[in-house]
C-alpha cells in the first residue's frame, strides 16, 4: 500500500469529525446521486450504490440524506443535478503525477478551479494520458482490521479471486480486478466480515518516495484540490516512509 493511500486513509477517518465533514457528505451523497441513475434505485439491484450507501452509512450520514440522494438520483424526487464526470491530468511539485476525477454541473467552473489551484500550490496541468499511464484500475475493499485475524481474510479473499490483502495498520486493504470487486466483497459479507468500502480505484504502478519537506509540499495542493466542490477523488504516485507520514499526521 503507498503512502499516499495510507495518509489518505488517516484523512478520511479525521474527516469524519472535523470541519470538512460537510464537503465529505457533499462528495458521497454525489456518488449516491450517480449511482442511483446510472444503476436504478434499488440498492439490492445496484451494487454500485449499495456500496455507496454503506460508504456513506460508515461515513455518519444522516439516513434523511441518503435516501433523498437516492430519490433525487433515480427521479423519484425532483432536484437532482446533472453531474457529468470530468477527468483532469497534472503534476504536482517534484513531478508527482496526479489524477483528478470531478464530478460536477459546470465544466468551465471545474476546469478553472483545477486549474488555478494547480498553478497556486506549484503543480501544472498535464495533456491526457501523460500521467494515467502510469495507474491501473483495481478493485479495493476496505476492512477494519480489529477482530479480524488476516491469515483468515487473506485465504478467504484468495478463494474468492481476490489477487492480495496487505495490512494497513488498522485497516486491511483487499484488492481484486475491477470486476471482482462485488464477488469478493459478498464473500467476506456472507462470512460474517465487516467493510468501510468496496469501489474501483487507481493505483500507481511506480511511485515516488518524497521526504517531509517534498510530502508537505504535495500533501498541500492534495488538500487544496480535495477542498474543491467539484472534486470527488485525487490519486497520485507518491509515497514516504512511516515516519514521513507519522510527521504530516502530528503536523495537522
Amino acid at each position: 500500500m503507498s503512502g499516499h493511500s495510507k495518509w489518505a486513509t488517516t484523512k478520511n477517518k479525521k474527516a469524519a469529525i472535523d470541519a470538512k465533514r460537510g464537503k465529505l457528505f457533499a462528495k458521497l451523497i454525489k456518488n449516491i446521486e450517480i449511482a442511483a441513475r446510472t444503476g436504478g434505485g434499488d440498492p439490492n439491484g445496484n451494487p454500485t450504490l449499495y456500496d455507496a450507501i454503506v460508504k456513506a452509512k460508515k461515513s455518519s450520514v444522516p439516513a434523511d440524506n441518503i435516501t433523498r440522494a437516492v430519490k433525487r438520483g433515480s427521479g423519484e424526487e425532483a432536484g437532482g443535478a446533472n453531474y457529468e464526470e470530468i477527468v483532469y491530468e497534472g503534476y504536482a511539485p517534484g513531478g508527482i503525477g496526479l489524477i483528478v476525477q470531478c464530478l460536477t454541473d459546470n465544466r468551465n467552473r471545474a476546469a478553472a478551479d483545477v486549474r488555478s489551484t494547480l498553478s497556486k500550490n506549484g503543480g501544472s496541468l498535464a495533456e491526457n494520458g501523460s500521467v494515467s499511464f502510469n495507474f491501473e484500475r483495481k478493485g479495493q475493499i476496505v476492512v477494519p482490521s480489529e477482530g479480524v485475524d488476516f491469515d483468515s481474510l487473506f485465504d478467504m479473499a484468495a478463494e474468492a479471486g481476490a489477487e492480495d490483502v496487505e495490512n494497513n495498520g488498522d485497516t486491511y486493504i483487499v484488492t481484486t480486478a475491477p470486476s471482482d470487486v462485488v464477488t469478493v466483497r459478498k464473500v467476506l459479507q456472507e462470512s460474517g466480515i465487516d467493510y468501510d468500502s468496496a469501489e474501483t480505484t487507481l493505483v500507481p504502478l511506480n511511485e515516488v518516495d518524497l521526504d517531509l519537506d517534498a510530502a508537505v509540499k504535495v500533501n498541500r495542493l492534495i488538500d487544496a484540490l480535495d477542498d474543491l466542490d467539484d472534486v470527488q477523488n485525487i490519486y497520485a504516485n507518491w509515497s514516504a516512509s512511516d515516519e514521513v507520514l507519522q510527521q504530516l499526521e502530528d503536523a495537522e
